[in-house]
């Protein structure tokens, strides 16, 4: 295969993939869904009771703090509010709430919502670097997100409730502004849980588990995806534009609510690189619904755990464990020589990591901070030669040449060189 036809190949198994996956490969029958229309939520603290391990862990991890308020949890406030520095130009006193701390915090002013008069949030003009602890400006730009073109300029005039607060709360209400509660909550997973809590079953309650794959996802994608409503501006939010999925639960359909951000093969721009791979974060379900893995039916929750942060990202394992216990050798897809002999790279080392290869962290979150893709594709140094878009070669040999990277992948005879130097 030519250079110049490897960036079309790759795009023609993508949307051959697109197309397979709007089949209905699963019928009503099998699909299982609990009952949950008449409940209402009721707040994570009603679960703890039954479900006090589950709980403990969760509590623990990034899902439960999102968003925290500093007044109650100073140890949450990451930011240097001690020093003067010229980006920021507020004081911890006008924070009510803190957001994020893996990779960025950004801080929530009180506010009412210019449009609607009812009490919401803004985000400060700053934000807090974790990695390299220094502040950094923070106002998104024209021609970036879809939906800058339908506020005002200032942050202060951009309210957290319709881009932001939907997925940071459980039952967000958008007539009240109020929610059941903040944070990636037990009902943002699992739906309304007043029935299940008055009386526990198995089928008044939602397990993402017992979904479909479509479905289960759809529970984790309903944030984890770059897209808007279908019909914005919502009619009963004095038209605003949301940037979240009003009106989804789980065991609902994502796609009768939500439509993910249009992908246009060859383009690079502030969502995409030419290869339809994420280009910033809040993506992972738009990468994932392209890969074989979705296409398998694989559930995000099969490699992570969100009632947990035993290990980074909650996934189920550490290193290449969570990778070799499906791609064995008796898989068609898992490795037929040892770890090193695939990778060409020592054994325990970076380079030796499958995410290192099959997940290179090119999406990015914040200024010079990347998190991983989930197409799960190897990209080719080929592809940065005719798109642009890095690859894992050079990305970590960062004093080599694609050239130098291509040659050493012809090399490799446990790989085909058809899929990776072509």
């Amino acid at each position: 295969m030519r250079r110049g036809q490897t960036l079309r190949a790759v795009l023609v198994v993508t949307l051959a993939c697109a197309v397979g996956l709007s089949l209905p490969a699963q019928t009503a029958a099998t699909q299982k869904t609990a009952t949950t229309s008449s409940a209402h939520y009721v707040g994570s603290e009603a679960c703890q009771k039954c479900h006090a391990e589950a709980y403990a862990g969760w509590k623990q991890t990034r899902m439960a703090n999102v968003v925290r308020d500093p007044v109650q949890h100073p140890d949450a406030v990451l930011g240097d509010f001690t020093h003067p520095d010229p980006a920021r130009t507020f004081d911890l006193s006008q924070v009510a709430f803190v957001y994020g701390s893996r990779w960025k915090q950004r801080y929530f002013a009180r506010s009412t919502d210019p449009k609607t008069g009812l009490p919401d949030y803004y985000v400060l003009p700053a934000q807090w670097d974790v990695d390299k602890k220094k502040w950094l400006p923070y106002h998104v730009a024209k021609d970036t997100d879809w939906w800058v073109a339908f506020y005002d300029e200032t942050n202060k005039e951009r309210p957290t409730g319709p881009l932001c607060d939907g997925c940071h709360s459980v039952n967000y209400n958008i007539e009240t502004h109020r929610v059941t509660e903040w944070n990636v909550g037990c009902e943002k997973c699992h739906g309304p849980g007043s029935a299940h809590v008055d009386h526990p079953t198995a089928t008044n309650i939602v397990n993402p588990d017992n979904l479909d794959s479509v479905r289960g996802n759809d529970v984790c994608m309903q944030c984890h995806t770059q897209g808007q409503p279908l019909n914005n501006p919502i009619p009963d939010a004095h038209g605003q534009y949301y940037d979240w999925p009003v009106g989804y639960e789980p065991g609902k359909r994502l796609a009768d609510y939500w439509k993910l951000e249009e992908l246009r093969p060859g383009a690079t721009n502030f969502y995409q690189f030419a290869d339809l791979s994420a280009h910033k974060n809040r993506m992972q379900g738009n990468d994932f619904v392209q890969s074989n893995m979705y296409h398998r039916a694989i559930r995000c929750f099969d490699c992570h755990d969100v009632h947990t942060s035993q290990n980074t990202a909650s996934v189920i394992k550490r290193g290449n464990l969570l990778c070799l216990d499906c791609h064995t050798a008796k898989n068609p897809a898992g490795l037929k020589v040892s770890v090193s002999e695939h990778t060409h790279h020592a054994v325990g080392s970076t380079g030796s990591q499958c995410t290192a290869c099959h997940m290179p962290q090119i999406a990015q979150t914040i200024k010079d901070n990347y998190v991983r893709s989930h197409t799960f594709r190897f990209i080719s140094p080929v592809l940065t030669e005719q798109t642009g878009i890095p690859n894992p070669c050079t990305s970590c040999h960062k004093d080599k040449s694609n050239q130098w990277a291509l040659q050493e992948l012809k090399n490799w005879t446990t790989t085909s060189p058809w899929r990776v130097s072509n």
